[in-house]
């Protein structure tokens, strides 16, 4: 049995199939963009006919360097992209996604056949906010996307007065309301949950926070995220704030406990 075979096999019946989407998914769809990089034309149809019924503009692509053309040109709330894709591979063309163009913030949901967690931290490593294991059962797929796109919808909400107040801190300064992050005096792009998690540490210098307490409060009641998840993304931010993330003078681990923004000196 081929992947789409497979696939194919775990979907429900017609009839529950084409039954109403929930009011809190609809709610999330609405007139939300979603590209899909697949190249399987059974799995992508799958996938456009569902989302579609669950609210969703459906955009299609079946081969990666097209959709790296269509992702630096078009703006998609989210990226559906499955890393066995030919003339661009899904990692590289996640990591190219996430260094510019109009998507570099926009969220990624990663598709693919390999389950070994070497593959899964290297697909969330180089930018996914998310990753899905081929075979995979429809509802599961759907909520997850419901998922990422409720995360990203609070990020995107006006920050409470409690949580406007700029950082400064050694070597950087984050503006939640532009959500912008100066590091060493230049611009830093950072995905939602970067931000997020940077300015939860660094807002409180010297503060161990455990990794269940970062996901706490970072990804709030996103069930599909774990302790693994705080691990790849501090790995990308120290890639992207620390002159050297081999040897992290901002965001330090506390071993055998989570992490800690460097104390003010």
């Amino acid at each position: 049995m081929n992947v789409a075979t497979s696939v194919l096999s775990r979907v429900h019946p017609v009839s529950e199939r084409r039954q109403t989407p929930s009011p809190a998914v609809a709610a999330s769809a609405t007139r939300r963009r979603i590209l899909i990089v697949e190249d399987e034309a059974p799995i992508r149809e799958l996938l456009r006919l569902h989302l579609t019924l669950a609210g969703f503009d459906i955009d299609e692509v079946a081969e990666g360097t097209a959709a790296l053309e269509r992702a630096r040109t078009d703006r998609f709330d989210l990226i559906v992209l499955d890393v066995m894709v030919p003339g661009l591979d899904g990692i590289t063309l996640c990591r190219a996604i996430r260094s510019q163009g109009v998507n570099m913030a926009s969220a990624i949901l990663m598709l693919t056949a390999r389950d070994t967690e070497a593959d899964k931290v290297l697909g969330l490593e180089s930018g996914a906010d998310d990753y899905l294991t081929k075979p995979f059962g429809i509802r599961e797929m759907v909520a997850r996307v419901g998922a990422i796109l409720r995360r990203n919808e609070r990020t995107d909400a006006p920050p409470s007065a409690a949580a406007v107040r700029q950082v400064r801190s050694r070597d950087m300064a984050l503006d939640p309301e532009r959500r912008e992050a100066v590091v060493r005096g230049g611009l830093v792009e950072l995905t939602k949950q970067e931000f997020d998690l940077l300015y939860l540490l660094a807002a409180r210098p010297g503060i161990v926070y455990s990794r269940s307490a970062l996901l706490t409060k970072v990804w709030s009641d996103d069930t599909y995220v774990t302790e693994r998840t705080v691990d790849t993304v501090i790995s990308r931010l120290r890639r992207k704030v620390e002159l050297d993330a081999q040897n992290p003078a901002l965001i330090l681990t506390a071993w055998g406990v989570g992490y800690k923004f460097v104390d003010v000196e």
